[in-house]
Formats: C-alpha cells, sequence, structure tokens
C-alpha cells in the first residue's frame, strides 16, 4: 500500500498556509518569535506571540535543499557550518537570496528563545540577538539526578517525584521572568486561566498519540510509514495547545485505527521491522521506504510519535509549574542515558523490533550508551554519525548504503 496518510497531507497543508499568513503579518509589523524545540512555547501561545520553531524551520529548509546553501552562509559570517546545523541553518538562511529562500523566507523575528542545551546553541542564539531587531532569552539546561526507573509512567503526574523540586524551581522561577520579559516587550499580559487551558489541551493531544503509538506498536502488518506519521505528529506539536492540534492527532490515530482494523500493511512482505533512533532525514524522507521491496524491511518506529506519545502530559494546579515539569526533562527523556537508554529498549521491545538504525548527531554525546543497552538485549543496532539536516553530511554518511549493507549482514528476515 502506497497511498500517504491523508492525516499528514492535510497538517502539511495547514503548516504552508499558516506560515504565509504569519509571515505576511510579520512584515506587516507583528512581532514573532524563533525559539528551539525545547522551550515552553505555550506562553507564546498564551501570549498571542506567533512562532517558529527552528528544527521545523531547518527542515523545511533541507527539504527545499537549500540546506547546503543555507550553510554556506553561515560560514560567510565566519561561524562554523560544520556543528549543529540543525540549529545553524536558519541563521544561514537568513542571508539567502530572495529567490533561493524556501516559502518566500522567515521574516526577522522579535524575539529568539532557546534553552542553554549547550554551548553551541546558546552560540546560535546569542546571534540571533546580534540582528537589528532582535532579542535573545536563554533558559537554563539541568541535569538529572538520580534517574527514576520507568520514568515514562510517573511524568504525567507525579513530575516533582520524577524531576525533583530544585530543578522544577528553577525552570519555573526563568519562566515567570520570561514572561515579565514578553509582557514588557508586548505590552500584553499574561492570561493564566488561558494558559491552564492550552496545558489542557496539550495533555489531550498527548493522550491521542499515545494511542496512535500503541496501535502501531501492536499492529501486524505496519499500517503506516514514518515519513508518513513523522510531519502527522510534528506540525501539530508545534500547535500544541490549540483545538486544530487535537483534532489533528485525532484524526491520525482514527486513520490508523481505520488501516489497523482492514488489515492494510505499507509492505505486504515485511519481514524486518526496523527502529530510527535519533532526528528526521528531512532532506530525503523517501529513503525510509528504499528498503520495504528488496528487504521487505520497515521502519516501524521513530521518536516523533514515541516522545510525543510519552513526553508531554502534565497535569497539575499550577499551569507554570507543569510547563516547567512539561520542559524540564526533555532532553534527559531524549539523548542522556539511563533516562534515554531505558526508554528506547521500552519502545524497541514493545514494537517487537529486528533492527535499529540509529543516527548520532554532533551533540547527542549519549548516543552510544543507548547503542550499548540496545545490543545487550540482543537488538542489533547500527549507528551512523551524520547531521540529519545538512545534506552535505548524510551524503557523506552513505546512510542507504550503509543501511542495505546492515540488512544483509545482521538483520535475518523473519519467515
Amino acid at each position: 500500500m502506497t497511498d500517504r496518510l491523508a492525516a499528514a497531507v492535510a497538517v502539511t497543508r495547514y503548516q504552508k498556509e499558516w506560515f504565509s499568513r504569519t509571515a505576511a503579518h510579520s512584515r506587516a509589523g507583528e512581532q514573532i518569535a524563533i525559539v528551539n524545540a525545547d522551550v515552553p512555547h505555550e506562553v507564546l501561545r498564551a501570549l498571542d506571540i506567533p512562532y517558529v520553531v527552528t528544527q521545523w524551520w531547518s527542515s523545511i529548509i533541507a527539504a527545499k535543499q537549500a540546506g547546503p546553501a543555507a550553510m554556506e552562509r553561515v560560514a560567510a559570517r565566519g561561524l562554523p557550518d560544520f556543528s549543529l546545523q540543525y540549529d545553524a541553518m536558519p541563521l544561514g538562511e537568513q542571508d539567502l537570496p530572495p529567490d533561493a529562500r524556501p516559502w518566500g523566507g522567515l521574516p526577522a523575528p522579535a524575539f529568539a528563545i532557546a534553552e542553554r542545551s549547550g554551548d553551541v546553541t546558546q552560540k546560535i542564539f546569542e546571534q540571533w540577538g546580534e540582528r537589528p531587531g532582535t532579542e535573545t532569552f536563554l533558559l537554563s539546561r539541568t541535569a538529572a539526578d538520580p534517574v527514576p526507573e520507568r520514568w515514562w509512567e510517573l511524568v504525567p503526574h507525579e513530575w516533582e517525584t520524577a524531576f525533583g523540586t530544585d530543578r522544577l524551581d528553577l525552570l519555573q522561577a526563568e519562566i515567570e521572568e520570561m514572561i515579565a520579559w514578553l509582557e514588557h516587550r508586548t505590552h500584553r499580559r499574561l492570561d493564566r486561566e488561558r494558559l491552564a487551558e492550552i496545558m489542557r489541551l496539550g495533555n489531550e493531544h498527548a493522550e491521542w498519540n499515545r494511542r496512535t503509538r500503541d496501535l502501531v506498536a501492536t499492529a501486524r502488518p505496519t499500517p503506516v510509514t514514518v515519513n508518513d506519521t513523522m510531519p502527522a505528529v510534528m506540525v501539530p506539536q508545534w500547535h500544541r495547545g490549540t483545538q486544530w492540534a487535537v483534532d489533528a492527532a485525532r484524526a491520525l490515530h482514527d486513520e490508523v485505527a481505520d488501516r489497523v482494523a482492514g488489515g492494510q500493511g505499507v509492505c505486504p512482505g515485511e519481514r524486518r521491522r526496523l527502529m530510527w533512533i535519533g532526528r528526521g532525514l528531512w532532506s530525503d524522507l523517501a529513503m525510509y521506504q528504499r528498503f520495504q521491496d528488496e528487504f521487505g524491511a520497515v521502519f516501524v518506529w521513530s521518536m516523533y510519535l514515541a516522545i510525543a506519545a510519552d513526553g508531554y502530559q502534565r497535569f497539575g494546579d499550577d499551569p507554570v509549574r507543569a510547563l516547567a515539569a512539561r520542559f524540564v526533562g526533555i532532553t534527559d527523556q531524549l539523548y542522556v542515558p539511563p533516562w534515554s537508554s531505558d526508554w528506547y529498549l521500552k519502545e524497541a521491545l514493545s514494537h517487537d523490533v529486528d533492527g535499529v538504525v540509529h543516527l548520532v548527531a554532533d551533540d547527542t554525546p549519549g548516543g552510544g550508551f543507548i547503542t550499548e543497552a540496545l545490543e545487550g538485549a540482543g537488538i542489533p543496532v547500527l549507528e551512523i554519525r551524520a547531521n540529519n539536516a545538512d545534506a552535505r553530511s548524510t551524503g557523506a554518511a552513505r546512510i542507504p548504503e550503509r543501511i542495505v549493507e546492515f540488512l544483509r549482514t545482521r538483520v535475518p528476515g523473519r519467515a
């Protein structure tokens, strides 16, 4: 079956229309923000500040094959073009000729907000603050110690136990500082009842993603491709806290449920179930389906649907503290062992995968521990070191060729 998910087509169309409207309003004088994925977007939504997520915009730049040119512009400014391209690419896009900028280009943002998840991310967002008309706000990155077992069962309600009071106190105080910083610059006041409603909608949204993830985990044959679920999940994430995002997540669930009920599969000869750990290969999403005909190999898992299922639900009476709990550990959950390694192993086992392709970026130093945990459970892992958004990097890594070799030599097919 090759038909695309209607949910994926619908959200992609919506996002392009949304970006066009947002860019037009920005060029007419409305303040917008550029933010990384690990900051509390819900505050911006509650203050009616449109925002563009760095990683999403990088995925568009990469998909439109403008990534190498954007990174050349980064280098032309005297900055490194070989580190954290996923964060840096939008900086270079600002300097491309008008006809080379995807979708007309990102208008100059008024605000650039990031979490200090590393020295390089901080420096990239400081560069935004040096551009005319843009100011930078940075949030702290804290470490996790001790690490709770089976954190995915704790974090929706028992997040104080999972993350620790000190970490939550710090991030909550910094979110309050960010709120005051934005209020001063926009002459608006945060409606905390509205923020509470945005958090409620975000929790409902995550519940639909959890149900979809569980459907995909147990379905045989695999009903959807990851190159469809990636956009179908991530576009609504950037609208988290809206009824549209909830409806989009429910539409994805219902479409997957219909496929499962009808026994539909994306690969009639499914013999190998694969897991893709790491960020999406946005410049070549078709790559994920190249191994179906020859090897019966289907990518059944990506982090996007899985973290949307396990990583975002936070219930609590104080919306700002619950929001701090939503974001204080998001990097831990994806990249810091044993938070990450325990979770990836849980997901590999629940999805019954035969092999894992692990794309390790330069800002994910705990990758080796993730691989070790999976290999220790008898699941073969192919580690590839490359930047997902930079076609120069992924091309040099020879990703399809290495996956073919991996399938031939280390991942036996099922009967």
